[in-house]
């Protein structure tokens, strides 16, 4: 019984230090390089390292020079075994606003290593509420919507079954 809590208490020791010393900043500024290889850039942001957590206030996101969105906070909070990304007041350029809300509240992806392959997201925007998931295996996007309002500019792209009005692409 004593080797069985060693073992334990070894484990969540190792869970802990790797979660609290894992090197949060570097993964968001590789995360950066990896964005600017396909010529999108984050500009002008403030970042706050915690202990579970990475804070990144005042985005700017633009692609091939062109500004398409602000972002005022970013918030990752990760355990390993399950990460939650939240983006709040995402405010889009107003020539997107014809194909996509022009402003988001909150933004939430979702991911366990139970279901490794899919990201769950929920998001509270213009159009309403809206929950989905993304299939990084079969390369999916599924987004349901269920408050959906001012859909006028992009029903031409939803479809409707007997829930409601949905999205789904692949990529």
């Amino acid at each position: 019984m004593q080797m069985v809590k060693k073992i334990f208490l070894g484990a969540v020791l190792i869970w802990f230090g790797m979660t609290v010393f894992m090197p949060k900043k570097e993964l968001y500024y590789k995360l950066e390089e990896m964005l600017a290889k396909k010529d999108i850039r984050i500009n002008g942001e403030t970042i706050k390292e915690g202990w579970f957590s990475l804070d990144v206030h005042h985005l700017t996101v633009s692609v091939k020079g062109i500004n398409i969105a602000t972002i005022e906070k970013m918030e990752l909070f990760t355990l390993l075994f399950s990460s939650e990304i939240k983006i709040q007041n995402v405010l889009l350029d107003k020539s997107l606003m014809e194909t996509a809300p022009g402003h988001i509240e909150v933004l939430t992806l979702k991911h366990t290593l139970l279901s490794f392959f899919r990201v769950s997201l929920g998001v509270n925007c213009d159009f309403g509420a809206a929950e989905g998931e993304v299939n990084l295996k079969e390369r999916k996007l599924h987004i349901d919507l269920i408050e959906a309002k001012k859909i006028q500019a992009i029903q031409s792209r939803l479809r409707q079954n007997e829930k409601g009005w949905y999205y789904e692409t692949s990529f």
